[in-house]
């Protein structure tokens, strides 16, 4: 689903800083990285992505409006509204002030955040970036962190019956975090961690990487046990594999949230704020 969102707003200044805000991050702090189509901190000053625009190639930071949220007021106003503008993210912020943002260089492999003048949503009618399943992928190679580490992701695949990959986490064919889905699993660490099967629904997914004491769910479901052996995150990579060659995932992201720590104990608290915002489940 693609709506156009915000045409009533005319000014493209976008807002930085809420009044007042207080997001998810600062409830539970120590995020290692953290991207989002909505503002995740009071403290965070910076924008949501840059954007390259279809028509000459330019591209520009876009922030949040007065509502913490993306602003596609702004959005639309840089990349346009008519049927062939499209927009992509050349950079995707990382909020948790850790300057770990995922980068794609290549004009041709970036994800599209506005298509035919629409901002490209979810069912939930929230933003979202939208990764093509053949060349598509955004990568920061130096994010590392040891086990234990804690994965939030809002996303959900476009098609099934091939593997449809959201995040890597490593730098070589080593062991690695990984998770995807595949037929009749979704999570993956070195070990399948669940049985749940492929589907094309917006789901939160959770992922503990924690050796043998490893677990994952779906939508605040009970966690499955796994385990993910010695597998470190070592480079994040967003709907591709690590090398950016292959199993790519068509697919749409709102938000991931990593944490190099166990969260498990505030698992069910992390996805009702999630869930609040992009009702997923």
């Amino acid at each position: 689903m693609r709506l156009g969102l915000g045409l009533g707003v005319n000014s493209i200044t976008s807002q930085k800083v809420g009044a007042g805000f207080s997001g998810i991050l600062d409830e539970f702090t120590g995020a290692a990285a953290a991207y989002s189509v909505r503002k995740l901190s009071g403290t965070y000053s910076g924008d949501a992505l840059r954007v390259r625009r279809s028509s000459d190639d330019a591209e520009q930071d876009i922030g949040f409006n007065g509502s913490n949220e993306l602003d596609t007021a702004a959005l639309l106003a840089f990349v346009g509204t008519g049927g062939s503008d499209n927009g992509f993210v050349s950079k995707w912020y990382d909020q948790s002030g850790n300057t770990r943002d995922v980068i794609q260089a290549d004009a041709s492999e970036q994800p599209k955040i506005v298509s035919a003048g629409s901002v490209v949503t979810t069912d939930n009618t929230k933003p979202a970036l939208e990764f093509d399943g053949v060349d598509d992928y955004l990568q920061n190679t130096a994010i590392t962190s040891s086990t234990p580490t804690t994965y939030f992701l809002t996303a959900k695949a476009d098609r099934t019956g091939v593997i449809q990959r959201f995040t890597d986490g490593g730098v070589s064919g080593s062991t690695r975090h990984s998770i995807y889905q595949n037929r009749d699993f979704k999570y993956f660490a070195g070990a399948n961690l669940t049985g749940a099967t492929e589907d094309t629904n917006e789901n939160i997914h959770y992922f503990l990487a924690n050796g043998a004491s490893s677990q994952a769910a779906i939508n605040g479901g009970t966690a499955a046990a796994g385990n993910a052996g010695t597998a470190t995150l070592n480079g994040l990579t967003l709907a591709a594999r690590w090398d950016g060659a292959a199993q790519w995932g068509d697919v749409m992201i709102q938000e991931l949230i990593v944490y190099s720590s166990n969260q498990s104990a505030n698992r069910s608290n992390i996805e009702s704020n999630i869930n609040t915002h992009f009702s997923i489940f």
